[in-house]
């Protein structure tokens, strides 16, 4: 564990333990979702290089218009 770390959780460890649960659940649920989007990102690659690859052939084929900002 980290000095920061080590810190961190001292402070958090004088907080009333509502707080404290309130603090470790959120933590816990940004680590879980963190891991979730890991995951769907590392199986959707595939997908992705698909869809790039599709994207480039039509721009090089000239069925791509430029973006313009102002008239989204």
């Amino acid at each position: 564990m980290t000095k920061l770390l080590e810190k961190a959780l001292a402070e958090v460890s004088k907080l009333p333990k509502k707080e404290q649960d309130a603090l470790a659940t959120w933590i816990l649920e940004e680590l879980a979702s963190e891991q979730r989007w890991e995951r769907a990102f590392a199986e959707s690659s595939d997908m992705l290089d698909r869809l790039a690859d599709e994207a480039l052939a039509e721009h090089r084929e000239g069925r791509t218009k430029k973006l313009d900002p102002d008239k989204l």
